[in-house]
C-alpha cells in the first residue's frame, strides 16, 4: 500500500543552496497510486510506478526539492499535478507559468487502489503546505511540516514558526497517537513521539 523512492539533488531559495535527499511516497495498489512529492528524478519514480496508473502527482508544497520533477513525471504518466493555490509563487519560482496544476483543496479526499487520502491544510513552512492523511493505513503524509524530531523549517521566506506550530497543534497531533509519520526527508516517526517536540 505504501512504497518510498528516495531521490537527490539541491533545494533553493533566498539565494541558497543545498544539497538534499527527499523521500517520494507511492500509495496504491498493485493497479493504480498516487505519488506524493515527485523529487529531483521522474525516471526513478517512473520506474517504481512500473505499469500502474498514476491517479495524481500531489505536491505536499512548492518548493523546488519537491516538485521538481512533477512536470516531466506527468508528461511520462498522463498524470493531473495537484497543489493548493497559496504556493503558486513558490511553484512559479521553478516553473514560470509554463506548467499548470490542479487546485487542492483544504478536506478534500483523493483515492487510488482502495486508499482515501485526506488534505489537511497546514501553512507555515509554506503558505500551501499540506498533509495527507490515510486513516484506513493508520498514516499521513506530511511533507516538511513535520518530521522526526519537530516542525519542518521555517527561516526562509514565506514561512513562518507560529503559524506552523499551530497547523500542527491543531491538524496534525489531534490524529491518533499511533499514526505513523511519512515525512518529505528522513526517517519516519508517529504522532505519539512527536507531542513533545511540538513547542512555540
Amino acid at each position: 500500500m505504501i512504497d518510498r523512492v528516495i531521490t537527490s539533488g539541491t533545494f533553493s531559495l533566498d539565494g541558497g543552496t543545498w544539497e538534499v535527499d527527499n523521500n517520494v511516497w507511492l500509495v496504491g495498489d498493485g493497479r493504480e497510486v498516487i505519488v506524493i512529492d515527485a523529487a529531483h528524478s521522474a525516471d526513478a519514480i517512473a520506474e517504481r510506478v512500473g505499469g500502474r496508473a498514476v491517479r495524481a502527482i500531489v505536491c505536499t508544497h512548492a518548493h523546488n526539492d519537491h516538485i521538481n520533477a512533477a512536470a516531466e513525471l506527468a508528461r511520462l504518466t498522463g498524470a493531473p499535478i495537484r497543489l493548493h493555490p497559496a504556493d503558486q509563487v513558490l511553484w512559479e519560482m521553478e516553473y514560470g507559468t509554463a506548467v499548470p496544476y490542479e487546485d487542492l483543496g483544504d478536506g478534500e479526499t483523493l483515492k487510488a487502489g482502495g486508499v482515501a487520502l485526506t488534505v489537511l491544510h497546514t501553512p507555515g513552512h509554506s503558505p500551501g503546505a499540506v498533509c495527507l492523511y490515510a486513516p484506513e493505513l493508520g498514516a499521513v503524509f506530511t511533507g516538511d511540516t513535520l518530521f522526526q524530531g519537530g516542525p519542518g523549517a521555517t527561516g526562509r521566506s514565506y514561512s513562518s514558526r507560529e503559524t506552523i506550530v499551530e497547523s500542527i497543534r491543531t491538524r496534525l497531533l489531534t490524529l491518533p497517537a499511533s499514526t505513523v509519520v511519512h515525512t518529505g526527508h528522513g526517517d519516519s516517526t508517529t504522532i505519539g513521539a512527536e507531542v513533545p517536540n511540538v513547542s512555540d
